[in-house]
């Protein structure tokens, strides 16, 4: 037997056939009699032998592997978003690789530019720019790819998204109607596009009410993450009291789950000092110290669809047709706000 892991020579010498027979029990068992099949299989069995299904996937010139890269990996909505992709994977007897950019657009390049060395059947991608270059390049270098939690750019790519505007417009609603006048909108960086939209939602939601646009205080993060709605809290906390917000849409749980902290760690009470909203209604969102209102995306339903489009283009179907789909998002009421009037 030669050196190393067992190859398909050992199994042919060892089963007295030849190396063609054996590729034709792995591959095509219906043209061997049984008895050889049996003989072969044995072999295998005895040397554990173990086929290079890469190289197979290689010579075949695609692979039996799909990706998703996440924008930040210890953010629970990507989990769930990554359960609902693997789920419509298995279904597919596709394998799914989970890359981390974790905000860094550097990062991101690098990945995309790896898979496609790799050559997997589809990149699916919450990116952090929609028009990078890479990410622009890869399907018309061959490997398609769908934007998820992102709007296209232009109809000539798939997408699956939640109308963050809209997320925006109903978590400033709330607000207002609640009583609060003086709000804040905690999130950023501000070229995240959802983000953007989130924000751009709450304006809409505030000029439509009568307010000025002035009127919502904007308190910039340099990440969505827990540790920067903490640090957030501190700034809101050190306001002057006569202008101070009375209440908080942050652009994310984390955010909103950070800010929780600081109000708690300062001494004031959550909703009566000050209310906070959320979005993505992550499972601790629910189980916060204060269970948080927030603004719920179909996670798991964005992941299966995504992945069902990515699917349908890599199969190269002449009618494939890119779609944009859209969600509505939902506002999830808890104890984190409560009316004031």
């Amino acid at each position: 037997m030669t050196s190393g892991s067992p190859g398909m020579k050992d199994v042919a010498a060892r089963a007295g056939v030849s190396v063609g027979t054996v590729s034709n029990v792995l591959n095509r068992p219906h043209l061997v009699s049984e008895a050889t099949r049996t003989r072969v299989r044995a072999a295998i069995v005895e040397l554990g032998f173990v086929r290079n299904e890469t190289a197979r996937q290689l010579r075949a010139g695609r692979s039996r592997t799909v990706a998703y890269v996440v924008m930040d990996a210890a953010n629970p909505f990507f989990n769930d978003v990554a359960r609902g992709v693997e789920d419509a994977a298995r279904a597919e007897g596709i394998a799914v690789y989970l890359c981390n950019s974790n905000q860094d657009a550097a990062r991101e390049q690098e990945y995309l530019e790896r898979l496609r060395e790799q050559r997997v059947q589809g990149v699916l991608i919450t990116p952090i720019d929609p028009s990078g270059e890479r990410l622009v390049e890869m399907p018309d270098r061959g490997t398609p790819v769908v934007l998820v939690d992102c709007q296209a750019p232009d109809p000539s790519w798939c997408s699956v998204a939640v109308d963050d505007e809209l997320g925006g417009e109903l978590a400033l609603t709330h607000l207002l109607e609640s009583g609060h006048e003086r709000i804040a909108f905690v999130g950023g960086p501000m070229s995240v596009p959802q983000v953007r939209d989130r924000h751009r939602g709450a304006l809409r939601a505030l000029t439509a009410a009568g307010y000025p646009e002035s009127a919502l205080t904007l308190l910039q993060t340099e990440a969505l993450q827990v540790a920067e709605g903490r640090r957030a809290g501190e700034r809101l906390a050190g306001l002057p009291a006569s202008s101070r917000p009375t209440a908080a849409f942050c652009a994310n749980d984390l955010l909103a789950l950070g800010l929780l902290q600081a109000m708690t760690r300062l001494g004031r009470s959550v909703p009566e000092d000050l209310a906070v909203v959320g979005y993505d209604d992550i499972v601790f969102a629910e189980a916060a110290a204060v269970p948080l209102t927030s603004v719920r995306q179909p996670r798991e339903q964005l992941g299966r669809t995504a992945a069902k489009l990515l699917f349908e283009e890599a199969a190269g179907d002449a009618d494939h047709e890119h779609q944009q789909i859209r969600f509505r998002p939902e506002l999830v009421v808890r104890a984190s706000t409560r009316v004031v009037r």
